[in-house]
């Protein structure tokens, strides 16, 4: 057969672990003078944590869908709230459209090729995942009480229901156990009845604080938490498993309808890293983390967090390096984050900033001094010109120590095309992200909830590998 009768060569089947090399998960692209060079997240600083800030529509989800996908390359399990519906299309091969092949071909994607990530999904109120449920008894007085609003009073209140149960389950009622709402109701009621009796081992129980707790506890099961508390409980061992093919799964949290109720949203995951701290084992520092942990609407966490939630916060996020958690905090502004926990992060992706009054310049001056200085980018500056998809980006390496900043970039458009673009080195297209793999790992439920369809997924990741310098300072591609 002639060679003009031969068919076109197969194209090179793209491997999910070209999203990682020498231990370091590439997030984009810097351009120090004429030299494209790649900017990676190290694995094993990985437990330092994060975060990524940046006003609303300026590519946060595509950041947290990039780390996401990264990870789970490199065989790091992932745990992230899927807030909007669409990090879930990671689980889903997109179509091989030409308009598709054709930008890989133009951005030197030679691997290009689609398919999906292992995903697992979750789901609190049961219905888009698999159901999560914890005991009240192990989330204990202190969380329920911030996730009830109860005033310092009434949290006593709570706090004796709990111990009461402690003791008489101790005395050898074993029935006296407060696993879901009905039982903390029940409890409840008790002991507003025998509050003359408990008073003087336990406090003063008002007849009035009752009430209110009551009233609470129904409100909150109105609102679907009774499908979170109950039997059985999760296993947060479930959140550590790795694909059969090496990748790490990644665990998605419908919370589209969870955030009608922030509280609950927010009370779950603080509960989440708890019950990580507690159960994982001492391990230090490891070439890779065994979970990462993305954290969107961070600010959630600590709005109107009583200084018992913020200590707890804090302690969990400055120890849990030491079991191999790395937490990435996802947020509108750094000033979201009180300092005290923010201190504790070490990986920072800016994206832009809007300062259009007093007030929000200031926190644009405050956020550009987070950032270790770089003699080449105005930082304050810089976080108001950044467009969509730009970043600043300054992450640790060598022993711990912050990189400058670093000013982050892609491509304009989705569908615009890129002239003059520089042609890409070697040493880049080797270090090449891709959405790929095989499926979700057995009982996993695959569901594409977005409604964008499956190219438009792909797509946001082709963006990941397009490089175009737009001048001054150093320009990290990091998709739309």
């Amino acid at each position: 057969m002639s060679d003009a009768m031969s068919p076109p060569p197969a194209p090179q089947r793209a491997d999910p672990r070209d999203y990682v090399a020498d231990g370091a998960v590439l997030i984009g692209c810097s351009r120090p003078g004429q030299h494209l060079t790649p900017e990676c997240i190290e694995l094993r600083l990985a437990n330092r944590h994060g975060l990524v800030t940046g006003a609303t529509g300026t590519g946060k989800t595509v950041t947290l869908q990039v780390l996401a996908e990264g990870f789970s390359a490199a065989g790091v399990p992932v745990f992230a709230a899927d807030i909007k519906g669409d990090l879930s299309g990671i689980a889903a091969a997109g179509d091989r459209r030409a308009n598709l092949v054709q930008r890989a071909a133009e951005i030197g994607l030679q691997r290009y090729g689609t398919a999906a990530f292992p995903v697992a999904f979750w789901d609190i109120l049961g219905a888009q995942g698999h159901p999560v449920r914890a005991t009240l008894e192990d989330m204990g007085p202190l969380l329920l009480a911030r996730l009830l609003e109860l005033t310092e009073p009434q949290e006593g209140v709570l706090n004796i229901a709990f111990r009461w149960a402690a003791d008489e389950r101790a005395a050898g009622d074993a029935d006296m156990r407060i696993i879901g709402l009905e039982d903390l109701r029940a409890v409840i009621d008790e002991i507003g009845r025998r509050a003359g009796e408990l008073r003087r081992k336990y406090g003063n129980v008002a007849a009035a604080t009752v009430g209110v707790i009551q009233r609470r506890l129904l409100v909150l099961e109105q609102q679907g938490a009774a499908h979170f508390f109950g039997t059985p409980a999760l296993d947060i061992r479930d959140f550590l498993k790795v694909a059969p093919d090496g990748r790490g799964v990644v665990n998605i949290l419908a919370a589209e309808k969870l955030m009608s109720t922030p509280r609950l949203y927010a009370t779950f995951l603080l509960w989440m890293l708890a019950e990580l701290f507690t159960r994982l084992p001492e391990v230090g520092d490891l070439d890779q983390p065994k979970l990462v942990f993305l954290f969107d609407e961070a600010h959630l966490l600590f709005d109107g967090a009583p200084t018992a939630v913020l200590d707890q916060i804090e302690r969990v996020t400055r120890l849990i390096r030491s079991k191999g958690v790395g937490i990435f905090y996802v947020t509108q502004s750094p000033g979201d984050v009180p300092d005290r926990v923010s201190a504790q992060l070490g990986n920072r992706i800016q994206h832009a900033m809007r300062a259009f009054t007093p007030k929000e310049q200031r926190a644009v001056r405050a956020a550009a001094r987070t950032f270790r200085a770089n003699p080449e980018i105005d930082a304050e500056r810089a976080m108001q010109e950044l467009q969509v998809g730009e970043a600043l980006v300054s992450v640790l390496h060598g022993n711990g120590e912050p990189d400058v900043a670093r000013r982050a970039a892609h491509r304009r458009g989705a569908r615009e095309p890129d002239r003059g673009r520089p042609r890409q080195s070697a040493q880049i297209r080797r270090r090449r992200h891709r959405t790929l793999g095989a499926g979700a790992p057995e009982g996993a439920q695959l569901l594409d909830r977005s409604g964008q369809g499956q190219a438009a997924q792909v797509w946001k990741f082709v963006q990941l590998q397009s490089l175009r310098v737009a001048g001054g300072g150093r320009r990290v591609n990091m998709g739309p």
